[in-house]
C-alpha cells in the first residue's frame, strides 16, 4: 500500500506561512558583510531553508532561538549544501559545521548557543571566519 507522507515543509507551504517574507538584517563577520533572513519564530526556524534550490552570494539565514542551550540542525528537505555556525549570546562563533543536502544527520552546537547562522557551504572558510570570532550587528529583541 502506497502511503503519502506530508512533510513539515509541505504543510507550512500549504498553510501560506512560507509566503510571508522574513525580516532582513546585515551582519558583519571578519570584515565581510552578510545579508540574512531572520528566522525568529518556531515556525520560521522549522521551515528554515527547506526547499530552497539557490542562495545568493553573501546571503544566509540567521536562526534566533528562544533560549541558550545546545541546538542542532539537519538538512531534511533542503537541497543546498550549507555551512552553519552556532553563536553564543554575545554573537561569538562557537563552532562551524558543514551539512550535506537531504541529510537527516544532526549537527549540534559545541556549547549553549542562542543563534545559528546558515550560509552556502564554504562561505565561512572563504571569508576566514573561525570559532572565537565575533559576529557584529546581530538583531536585538
Amino acid at each position: 500500500m502506497l502511503r503519502k507522507t506530508i512533510t513539515l515543509a509541505t504543510a507550512l507551504l500549504c498553510s501560506g506561512l512560507a509566503a510571508e517574507p522574513l525580516p532582513q538584517a546585515l551582519l558583519q563577520l571578519n570584515g565581510h558583510v552578510l545579508g540574512v533572513e531572520v528566522a525568529a519564530t518556531r515556525e520560521q526556524r522549522q521551515l528554515g531553508l527547506m526547499g530552497r534550490e539557490q542562495l545568493a552570494k553573501d546571503r544566509g539565514m540567521l536562526f534566533v532561538f528562544d533560549d541558550s542551550r545546545q541546538h542542532c540542525f539537519w538538512m531534511r528537505d533542503t537541497p543546498l549544501a550549507l555551512s552553519a555556525a552556532f553563536l553564543d549570546e554575545q554573537g561569538r562563533v562557537l563552532n562551524i559545521v558543514d551539512m550535506q543536502p537531504f541529510d537527516d544527520t544532526e549537527h549540534c552546537s559545541a556549547q549553549a548557543s542562542l543563534y545559528g547562522l546558515e550560509v552556502p557551504q564554504g562561505w565561512f572558510a572563504e571569508h576566514g571566519v573561525r570559532p572565537g570570532q565575533q559576529v557584529e550587528q546581530l538583531p536585538q529583541d
